[in-house]
């Protein structure tokens, strides 16, 4: 309570609908400027890297400071045609969702690059446990196209038998865990996924995300008690995309510090990274992976970017926040920053990014062909009656038995 007036402070939006996005205001620290600590480092050390940012990428799209993971060109590549693939697979499942061939979607545009770049600086056999808005994610891990359509489609090959939510995706192949549709949940998931793996004597971590509205669910508290406890290998990932459907950050408590501030009270390393630098993200996360594998326990990483787009296909971003906000961010765009950087090392040019563009949409059409093909939420072929009965118990009770002969369903 303010002790002048008598009122409870109440966070609002900096900037609201038929108002200029101006970011001018936001303090941004420059690009090479924070020190790369040894991994081993004792947290009481480096407790005021919550404070500011790691970032390599400078206005020139260089990369320069200490944590600069010195990326081949080839792996700078990749990461790249992931993004592109994965905001092409974006727009093609969006326009199916207005067309009225699935119920719901999430956009991830704007946040692609830091799925990417953590998914390929961590190892195959870590678990990832993301949110909704990473399909990049599954894409990173080799997910077939046509099985990530067909599981949003909810069709005759969808690999969840319609039981989820369309994008809340399931690999176990990949080591893509199935995607909570409770926020939050995904955190103690993963740190307890992330102990029993250390129980086991494996040198696996666990990574989960949440959105920063999350952090201020019970589920993230448990999580970092656990974490921090037990020193469990564990990755733990804020992505502060600045809005939680049409709630600003501020109300999850980003008014007042970093939420990777948040860390300190848990007695673990806080880092936060430019969100949308490819290659401050993988270094980063190159970091934490190191840490936890090397005994010294969890990590917080707040992942500082913006959701370009409305929170899901049952939102309309416009009624809460300007229409110019994305184009005005400050931190820019994440796949055209890595294209310049590319361009800026003369490995890369317009002409070849204009093509790999056009191949990855026709692959994307091509994966949408055959997913249809598999049945949509307008026509079939359907999933048969039998499978309701399927992949819910090991072994089926008595009742459902039952039930099954009464649709004339035998064993």
């Amino acid at each position: 309570m303010n002790p002048l007036t008598g009122k409870l402070h109440i966070p609002d939006a900096p900037f609201r609908p038929g108002q200029h996005a101006d970011y001018s205001k936001v303090t941004l620290p420059a690009a090479g400027e924070l020190e790369r600590p040894d991994v081993l480092v004792e947290e009481r050390l480096i407790r005021h890297m919550p404070y500011s940012m790691i970032r390599v990428l400078d206005t020139e799209h260089r990369a320069v400071g200490p944590w600069n993971p010195n990326l081949d060109v080839e792996t700078l590549r990749q990461g790249l045609r992931f993004m592109l693939l994965t905001r092409a697979y974006d727009d093609r499942m969006m326009r199916a969702q207005r067309q009225g061939k699935l119920t719901f979607y999430v956009k991830s545009t704007g946040e692609e690059g830091f799925t990417v770049a953590q998914c390929l600086a961590l190892r195959p056999g870590d678990m990832l446990f993301t949110t909704y808005r990473q399909p990049a994610a599954a894409i990173a891990r080799g997910a077939p196209l046509v099985d990530m359509m067909c599981q949003c489609l909810s069709n005759s090959r969808d690999n969840l038998r319609g039981r989820q939510v369309p994008t809340l995706y399931s690999f176990k192949e990949v080591n893509f865990f199935s995607i909570s549709g409770n926020v939050g949940t995904q955190f103690p998931q993963a740190v307890g996924w992330a102990m029993a793996s250390n129980y086991k004597g494996e040198d696996h971590i666990a990574s989960a995300w949440v959105g920063e509205g999350a952090s201020a669910e019970g589920d993230f508290h448990y999580a970092m008690t656990f974490a921090s406890v037990y020193e469990a290998p564990v990755i733990l990932n804020i992505v502060n995309n600045q809005w939680a459907i049409s709630t600003f950050q501020d109300f999850a408590g980003g008014e007042h510090c970093p939420f990777a501030a948040r860390a300190l009270g848990y007695g673990m390393p806080g880092l936060r990274v430019d969100g949308n630098d490819f290659l401050a993200v993988y270094a980063a996360t190159q970091w934490a992976a190191g840490r936890a594998r090397a005994g010294k326990g969890a990590t917080l990483i707040e992942l500082y970017t913006y959701r370009a787009e409305s929170h899901s296909s049952s939102d309309d971003a416009t009624r809460y926040r300007p229409v110019d906000d994305w184009q005005n961010w400050p931190l820019g765009d994440p796949i055209l920053r890595l294209k310049q950087h590319l361009i800026d090392l003369g490995e890369w040019t317009e002409e070849r990014h204009l093509a790999l563009e056009a191949e990855l949409k026709q692959a994307v059409m091509d994966a949408w062909q055959e997913a249809v093909s598999y049945g949509t939420l307008e026509e079939g072929p359907r999933p048969p009656v039998a499978a309701m009965f399927e992949h819910v118990y090991k072994e089926l009770p008595p009742h459902l038995i039952k039930q099954r002969r009464q649709l004339g369903v035998e064993p």
